[in-house]
């Protein structure tokens, strides 16, 4: 069987690769509908051995389709208005935005974690946050086996995580091209501000991490701080992560829990110089770690050094692998 899918937001950094990936993965598609906003609409993309137009996200022109899959990366309020038309003509909306994320009735998924949320939602199903994402991968089976008690997050974020503008801003930022998407350069500097300040005093990407992180894991007792730099990195998110474990273990048993799940690849031979690094994993799949060793100054702690493509495995292909649930579990009407 095939379906009917619709990418919003087809033209930016993550919808084409939505489409790179579709096309790579195979998925069944019987007819691909693209939207964007006005000032994109009318340009054609590429898509299996055909030229797509681009339309304009307007209500006509999505309810004059019969649309099942719908993935959606263009911004909070876009969601918002258009996710709920699309569910009234009974399309699943599958939102990489933050509009969704906290809502307690749209689940927040990431497949290899929480694939059986997927099953109760209500039309749509949020994208978590992409320095979430491959934390959650990490994470998750550690807390099945020895539980979670604490987690530490540092994170060393891309700029291609800020859109278009803020891979530009790298790229002309090396020939002192003042930036138009940070507040300060990013080419040869690091800023540890994502996202605006809250009265707390962390960040709003900071405060994502925090709450995806309860939600993800169905578990809000867990204590979870988090501190986010964006770096002058092209793609590729890193994250430090400390995590302190309710029950003791053995870091033995570490090396072989990861080795042996999908989505995760461990790169740790410290006698060879070798862990994960964003310029070895952009276009990768997996979720990379390494530098995986034992905290000392707690009595159950462990680091860990995680490295994915924040625009696949932290966007575009955990939506993807979302759509391939929904099919595998025979879930689209």
């Amino acid at each position: 069987m095939k379906y009917n899918v619709a990418i919003v937001g087809a033209t930016g950094m993550v919808g084409r690769q939505f489409i790179n990936i579709l096309a790579e993965r195979n998925f069944p598609i019987e007819n691909l509908y693209l939207f964007s906003s006005a000032r994109s609409a009318g340009t054609t993309i590429h898509f299996n051995g055909k030229d797509i137009l681009v339309e304009e996200l307007k209500k006509e022109n999505i309810i004059s389709k019969k649309i099942d899959l719908a993935l959606f990366s263009a911004g909070g309020d876009v969601s918002l208005e258009f996710a709920p038309i699309f569910v009234e003509h009974n399309t699943v909306v599958i939102d990489n935005s933050s509009a969704w994320r906290m809502d307690p009735k749209v689940p927040l998924v990431v497949p290899e974690v929480n694939g059986e949320d997927i099953k109760w939602h209500n039309g749509i199903i949020a994208n978590p946050n992409c320095s979430t994402i491959q934390a959650m991968v990490a994470l998750k089976p550690l807390d099945i086996k020895y539980g979670i008690k604490r987690v530490v997050y540092s994170t060393y974020q891309a700029v291609s995580g800020a859109g278009v503008q803020g891979f530009n801003d790298l790229k002309d930022g090396v020939s002192n091209v003042p930036p138009k998407k940070f507040q300060y350069p990013i080419a040869y500097n690091v800023i540890p501000q994502i996202d605006v300040f809250l009265d707390n005093g962390y960040t709003k990407e900071e405060m994502k991490m925090i709450n995806e992180t309860h939600k993800i894991l169905h578990n809000d007792q867990i204590k979870v701080t988090a501190t986010t730099v964006r770096v002058p990195v092209f793609h590729g998110h890193s994250e430090s992560i400390n995590v302190e474990f309710e029950n003791t273990f053995e870091l033995d048993d570490i090396f072989d829990l990861f080795k042996t799940l999908p989505g995760i690849t461990v790169m740790d031979d410290i006698k060879n110089n070798i862990y994960p690094m964003p310029v070895d994993i952009e276009g990768q799949d997996d979720v990379y770690i390494g530098r995986i060793r034992r905290d000392f100054s707690v009595d159950n702690g462990v680091n860990l050094w995680v490295v994915a493509d924040n625009i696949r495995k932290g966007a575009a292909l955990n939506a993807v692998q979302i759509a391939e649930v929904f099919i595998k579990e025979n879930l689209i009407k």
